[in-house]
């Protein structure tokens, strides 16, 4: 099976582990948070976005006027796509750690532990400065990136490729931000795994990927970040991503075969 569609796998099997009695409780937060800036977003975008293609189409050179038909349906694709990636980031700023909470709460039960070794609520409340700083500088990440993506959309020529780049570097963006969920869990925090996704390259895609669909598909985008966040903790333990299971004695004891169920 290719890499890439072993982390579309994995966010089938997020899907699954969030309708899990012991998980259910975790996602609720979340999922409300999701909701609400997606909701703000369509708003923002049913009012603008007619606007602003018309504002980008104006840029094209007259010679490149009959390729409105064909640019149109791209551009329109892109903003999609920019929209719900930045109402995504924008969603996890806020819900990081309750996000961080939910991947430990996924960890524990693919790791079979028992719930007086799930995280405490000192514990959560211990994690939010580091999930919310860990946060800041993933944003500082992608803008240094994002701006020279976003010129190309203004160059004629080149931004018919524009939205093609776009959903690639989103699709790499969406695996940093939810694998860092278990990451962080263990004091791994970015920009510290990136080389660990970098060896995964096709798998990280074809996860960050199947994200970036997920959340343009009406009502399944407003559960994309907990489907995500137990994904990404699955794909963190069966990748070794993730440090051994302790035993009281200390020494590390064998994880179970993790399921998707």
């Amino acid at each position: 099976m290719l890499r890439s569609a072993v982390g579309i796998r994995y966010l089938v099997c997020g899907f699954k582990l969030i309708m899990q009695p012991g998980i259910r409780r975790w996602v609720l937060i979340p999922m409300l948070i999701n909701f609400i800036f997606f909701s703000l977003f369509i708003a923002l975008g049913v009012s603008q976005t007619g606007n602003l293609l018309d504002e980008l189409m104006s840029h094209l050179p007259d010679w490149l006027q009959w390729l409105n038909w064909l640019l149109w349906p791209l551009f329109s694709l892109a903003i999609l796509m920019i929209g719900f990636y930045l109402s995504l980031l924008s969603a996890n700023l806020v819900a990081a750690p309750f996000n961080g909470l939910l991947a430990e709460e996924v960890e524990q039960h693919l790791r079979g532990a028992t719930a007086a070794e799930n995280m405490s609520w000192r514990t959560f409340l211990q994690s939010i400065v580091p999930a919310l700083y860990s946060e800041i500088r993933k944003i500082a990440y992608f803008v240094i990136r994002a701006l020279p993506l976003l010129l190309l959309f203004v160059i004629p020529g080149i931004n018919i490729l524009a939205p093609l780049l776009w959903a690639l570097f989103s699709a790499w963006m969406l695996a940093l931000e939810y694998v860092d969920y278990p990451l962080s869990n263990h004091g791994l925090l970015f920009p510290r795994y990136c080389p660990l996704l970098r060896e995964r390259r096709a798998l990280a895609m074809g996860f960050g990927g199947g994200i970036l669909l997920l959340s343009m598909i009406p009502i399944i985008n407003f559960i994309a970040i907990p489907i995500a966040v137990a994904g990404a903790t699955t794909l963190a333990l069966e990748e070794k991503l993730l440090p051994a299971q302790q035993t009281k004695s200390g020494d590390a004891a064998h994880s179970p075969p993790i399921s998707s169920a």
